[in-house]
């Protein structure tokens, strides 16, 4: 199985969570134009596009963003971007979200700012991304484990270096929700393809008794 199509299965599977999430969180007239940024094949910006006018997603990967026109309601469009510099002016949307992608992005920080500037002032901006401990040494475990078993990975931030992105754009958090996700290691390491020597080697960083803690951010810009 390709990483594309091992990242097709997983945000299938997410589906369902994205609907619940977003009814939780998201309050909506249904006209919104929406930004879903590392959006994958699509599973959150095709739960968007029942609540909403339009939504437009942004993904590095070309393969992804194929399956994603492939499977795309009529009030989807899926491009080839960079989430550190979209391609779009100031202030063109009314929410704007990015979810499990800030720990696959070389500089967050201007990720979080590009989302606060393509996003309307009073608009809606939900992020959401694994945590690391707020211990230094058990965060640095987690990010040599998670880093040697994805390439893809730079850095999982903590809650407070996420508190301080969105303080940095003036991002006025409204609702916050943290939970634990159970992984089993070994499907953990599949869905990366991670195998043979490599595999056993980053079998043995896995913290003891992995549990990802997932944190969702819903904000408004002021």
């Amino acid at each position: 199985m390709t990483g594309a199509e091992r990242r097709a299965a997983l945000q299938a599977a997410r589906a369902a969570e994205f609907a619940a999430i977003l009814d939780v969180l998201l309050h909506v007239s249904g006209d919104e134009r929406a930004l879903d940024v590392g959006s994958g094949t699509g599973a959150l910006a095709f739960a968007l596009a029942s609540r909403v006018g339009e939504v437009v997603t942004v993904d590095r990967d070309p393969d992804v963003v194929e399956r994603a026109r492939a499977a795309a309601p009529a009030n989807v469009e899926a491009l080839v971007g960079d989430g550190e510099q979209l391609p779009f002016g100031p202030f063109e949307f009314d929410i704007a979200a990015s979810v499990r992608t800030l720990h696959h992005t070389q500089r967050p920080e201007l990720l979080v700012a590009e989302l606060a500037r393509v996003t309307r002032p009073g608009g809606t901006i939900l992020v959401a991304d694994q945590l690391a401990p707020v211990d230094p040494l058990a965060a640095f475990e987690l990010n040599r484990f998670e880093r040697a078993r994805h390439a893809a990975t730079t850095r999982v931030l903590s809650e407070g270096d996420l508190r301080a992105l969105f303080d940095a754009n003036r991002l006025v958090l409204r609702r916050q929700e943290i939970a634990q996700e159970a992984r089993g290691v070994e499907d953990y390491l599949d869905l990366a393809g991670c195998e043979g020597e490599e595999r056993e080697h980053v079998k043995v960083l896995a913290p003891p008794g992995y549990r990802a803690m997932l944190g969702w951010f819903l904000l408004t810009r002021a």
